[in-house]
């Protein structure tokens, strides 16, 4: 075997490659990708600027190419590629991406001014930019207040100023990081909308940091394309040396706010920025409060006036002792210029000094005392003897003055830290006068992260559950107003046993409490419910709310928000009511909650939103009504059972329930398509509890009660059959009549066809005088003349 050559060692590979990935990890965390907590600085950007200063790169010099000083940076101080340090050299001069490039590092809090983000080995640093104003104010505050706390810094310091502008939403995120050390903000773009020719237009005027604009502008036209954002009709980038300003041009049904949350939540318009406030600590990287990054600064400032202070005074000092050479020389200037003089008699510069240095020098048979010091010599020496004689003891006497003044002044310095502290903040107040200005960054109120609610238009809707629990919404101009006897358009599509049970009308972003005949209560959101076509049939209850078996919805309240000012009212099919605080429903579970304690038999047959000070009305199967004040009643718990509302013949029961309002009719629907309005004030306050009066003379003609609702002639009516038809109707088109009539025809039904529910909807103004009838059709004026007959004979 052929002998190892002495140069070669072996090693255990696995201890060697832990060993230099550790040298490499501390390599690159100390001496590449993290600032010096002192000066905020990178090795390479502490390198370029130095590189710089030493070739004389000044702000009055020309022009110099980048590479020229690439290439010096590269050659001399930085062992690595060119296209990091240009890159670096580069960002240092942009003010959208520095907030102050023009400010030397050295006077300012430059990490927390300019900010810092890099990459290291196992960890990483992330500093947002500050306002130069607010971070010297914080300075001079801790400078006074050495025991201040974070929050008492934030008054002084409210949070990043990005050189971009945009806004910052909400204060959590940066007291947590001011806090801790670690936090993220939401940034989100300025934007404004504009109308201009009936449609509206979304400007952005500043975007989030580091966001490209082009960049931003290929997105949302990808998701135009891609019909994952629609509404947009144009957009285009119309900035200039003025400013930013991106132009999304909306279609004329857009709404704006809704599109704008979509762009907040799917494109680079809002963005996070994760602040990690890592740095250097003699060498150790530390994660550090706002204070305590402020508390290094202040350390290393006192540090560079105390060693600056230290250079002055020993340039002072030396100064002096050789300006109390040359005035002790003057005083003897014509022996040291005499040709037998210490100096003009001297081989050498050599023995010049050594004759100057002497205590004495013989000259023309008498001793000249001297006695200088080898500095005071030199001084002398270095001068020609021309200047020599000419020196002006008043102008060295008025030299020494000053020196001994300033060596007093720059002692005094060293020995007071308060004079070292007052340094700091003159110097730091001159550099806020020339470079501090306003900041760019609005911090707004917080936002909660964008939910799917927030991309979803507020509009009226029209909810249908089918009595098989089918259910879905549509926009309520959906359905048009017709004259009354129309045939109606199909509104639903529905199996030949199934139809339209409840429809009401709501704002896409109101609550549905989903009442049941068992007395439970569950809870959606309108814009949950199923956005399907006009006929479509709809989408299974039971695939959104989690209903037992034997359990159908009995009613459907929406709500905009759970008060204490407001109650609901309930009734049951054998007679009894409840009234609840509403807020006792705010919190309901997905498994349903109980709203009412239902006897043996009984059911819930109808529930309403009051205010606790209304009269109740319940109308009967066969034709009877009560109405009693909502005081009548106390309000109860959830699991209540209720007390008796109206006195019940034994085939009788209760089916609806309504509020009343003052100038509005009572109105009546059959079975059989006939209807009427009745002024509220035909029917007086009676006891809670009693038998009540008739509301409608009930015949083979026109069947069994339907509905009962309260309205005025600002509803339409809308009716809804057990084959799906809805029809919708003006309620000024249906004379009122009185109380104990039949009624008059409002829908021509076929054979075996009923009236199953019944809604009332109100009018928009311009339906008011478009859609209702102005004169009475022939049918109508038949049907009120027999109504009069028969009325007449009762």
């Amino acid at each position: 075997m052929a002998q190892q050559p002495s140069n070669v060692v072996d090693i255990n590979i696995n201890q060697e490659m832990k060993n230099s990935f550790l040298d490499y990890a501390m390599s690159v965390i100390v001496s590449r990708a993290l600032p010096d907590v002192r000066d905020g600085l990178k090795p390479v950007h502490r390198r370029i600027l130095y590189a710089m200063n030493e070739m004389g790169n000044t702000p009055d010099k020309p022009h110099k190419k980048s590479a020229r000083i690439v290439g010096d940076v590269i050659g001399k101080y930085h062992p690595h590629g060119d296209t990091a340090v240009y890159e670096t050299m580069v960002r240092m001069a942009q003010d959208f991406s520095y907030r102050y490039p023009l400010v030397m590092p050295a006077r300012i809090p430059h990490l927390l001014v300019n900010g810092a983000a890099g990459i290291a080995v196992g960890m990483a640093t992330n500093i947002p930019p500050h306002n130069l104003n607010e971070v010297i104010s914080g300075v001079i505050h801790l400078i006074d207040n050495p025991d201040s706390t974070n929050m008492d810094l934030m008054d002084y310091i409210t949070g990043p100023d990005f050189p971009t502008g945009a806004m910052i939403m909400g204060r959590s995120g940066i007291r947590q990081a001011y806090e801790t050390g670690r936090g993220s903000v939401v940034i989100r773009s300025k934007t404004e909308i504009e109308e201009v020719g009936g449609r509206h237009r979304i400007i952005v005027n500043e975007l989030p940091y580091q966001v490209n604009k082009a960049r931003l502008i290929e997105k949302i036209a990808e998701l135009v394309r891609d019909k994952r954002l629609e509404g947009i009709s144009d957009l285009r980038d119309e900035s200039d040396r003025s400013g930013m300003r991106i132009v999304i041009e909306l279609k004329r049904d857009a709404n704006p706010q809704v599109l704008l949350n979509n762009l907040f939540k799917h494109t680079a318009l809002q963005t996070s920025f994760g602040i990690n406030m890592l740095s250097l600590v003699d060498g150790q990287p530390r994660v550090l409060s706002l204070k305590s990054m402020l508390h290094y600064y202040i350390l290393h400032q006192e540090e560079v006036i105390r060693r600056r202070t230290e250079y002055d005074l020993r340039k002072a000092e030396s100064r002096i002792h050789i300006v109390q050479g040359l005035l002790k020389a003057i005083d003897i200037v014509d022996d040291l210029v005499d040709r037998d003089g210490p100096i003009r008699s001297a081989k050498d510069r050599e023995e010049a000094r050594h004759y100057l240095m002497a205590d004495t020098f013989a000259i023309h048979g008498r001793e000249v005392p001297l006695g200088f010091t080898e500095e005071q010599a030199n001084a002398i020496l270095e001068m020609r003897l021309q200047t020599l004689t000419g020196l002006s003891i008043d102008r060295l006497t008025g030299e020494y003055n000053e020196l001994n003044e300033l060596i007093i002044e720059l002692k005094a310095i060293l020995a007071d830290e308060n004079k070292i502290h007052s340094i700091i903040k003159d110097e730091l107040l001159a550099v806020k006068e020339k470079f501090g200005d306003e900041r760019r960054t609005e911090i707004s109120a917080a936002i909660d992260s964008i939910e799917d609610e927030d991309l979803i238009p507020q509009e009226e809707v029209v909810i249908t559950l089918t009595h098989r629990g089918y259910i879905k919404r549509l926009p309520v101009d959906t359905y048009k107003s017709q004259r009354r006897g129309g045939r109606g358009i199909q509104g639903m599509g529905t199996h030949e046993d199934d139809f339209v049970q409840h429809m009401l009308t709501s704002n896409s972003h109101d609550y549905l409490l989903f009442f049941t005949n068992k007395g439970k209560v569950y809870r959606l959101k309108a814009y949950e419910m199923p956005d399907l076509s006009r006929t479509a049939k709809g989408t299974p209850i039971i695939n959104l709310l989690q209903i037992e078996q034997g359990e159908f919805i009995q009613a459907v309240i929406p709500v905009k928000e759970f008060d204490e000012e407001h109650y609901l009212f309930f009734a049951t099919k054998q007679g009894i009511v409840k009234k609840s605080h509403l807020s006792s429903f705010s919190h309901i579970r997905k498994v349903g909650l109980i709203a009412i304690h239902l006897r043996e038999d009984d059911e819930l047959v109808g529930v309403h939103l009051t205010d606790g000070k209304q009269d109740i009305i319940l109308g009967t199967y066969h034709g009877m009504s009560i109405r009693f004040p909502e005081t009548d009643v106390r309000v109860m718990g959830r699991n209540a059972t209720g007390v008796k509302g109206i006195h019940l013949d034994d085939d009788d029961s209760v089916i609806d329930m309504d509020i009343i309002s003052e100038d509005s009719d009572v109105l009546v629907v059959t079975s059989n398509g006939y209807g009427k309005r009745t002024p509220v004030d035909s029917y007086r306050i009676q006891t809670r509890g009693g038998k009540g009066i008739k509301t409608l003379h009930l015949t083979e003609k026109n069947g069994l009660i339907a509905g009962l609702k309260i309205v005025t002639e600002e509803h339409d009516l809308m009716l809804v059959t057990s084959s799906g038809i809805i029809i919708r109707l003006c309620i000024r088109d249906i004379s009122s009549m009185g109380r104990n009539t039949q009624g008059v025809k409002l829908i021509s039904l076929k054979q075996d066809e009923e009236v199953t529910t019944v809604s009332k909807v109100e009018m928009t103004e311009e339906e008011e005088t478009t859609r209702c009838l102005n004169e009475e059709d022939p049918d109508m004026q038949e049907d009120s003349e027999q109504m009069t007959e028969e009325e007449n004979e009762e």
